[in-house]
């Protein structure tokens, strides 16, 4: 018997001050059964933080090969960013490069690994590449605090990351760095 995935509601109330951008989201979110709780919160915070018209989650989720995880498109459907999450290989980093005009990754992983893959072969463009690493204890706390239903206050000011949920406010740091530094 095949294992289904597990629907997540996250009600976000976003407040990008570095980006000087402010929505409410209602996001439905599909965990893949591979997919850990801590995949999941940096796939939805990718989304958040990434936040512009046009933006969406792949629809063949995190088991999708062709597709990024998150994408922006324009109303005609060209893309616009593709943004991974997790360590993407130097081979689809180097596909999503020669997509899209914008790539973005999102991690929680240490930059080292992230960086020896890229080094392993030649990804274009490399140098504008943007890497996001998301706190691990933020992630950490975030996940034993989280529901399957949520609402949440979603704050990037200055390089740190606030979110509250219950009235309870994880903080952490959200790096930002280019593949190629």
């Amino acid at each position: 018997m095949a294992l289904t995935a597990t629907m997540h509601r996250f009600e976000v109330s976003l407040s990008d001050v570095d980006r000087d951008v402010y929505e409410a989201l209602d996001l439905r979110m599909a965990r893949h059964p591979s997919e850990t709780m801590r995949f999941l919160l940096t796939r939805m915070l990718a989304y958040c933080l990434s936040y512009e018209e046009g933006i969406a989650f792949s629809k063949g989720g995190v088991s999708s090969t062709d597709e990024p995880a998150v994408s922006v498109r324009d109303p005609t459907g060209l893309l616009l960013a593709w943004i991974e999450v997790g360590s993407p290989s130097a081979e689809r980093l180097h596909k999503a490069a020669k997509a899209s005009r914008r790539v973005a990754v999102f991690t929680h992983t240490e930059l080292t690994a992230l960086r020896r893959e890229a080094t392993s072969t030649h990804i274009h463009k490399a140098h504008t590449i943007e890497v996001f690493r998301v706190d691990p204890a933020l992630l950490d706390e975030l996940e034993r605090a989280i529901q399957r239903n949520a609402a949440l206050e979603v704050v990037r000011n200055d390089g740190m990351l606030y979110v509250t949920i219950e009235g309870r406010t994880i903080e952490g740091e959200i790096a930002r760095t280019f593949l190629g530094d």
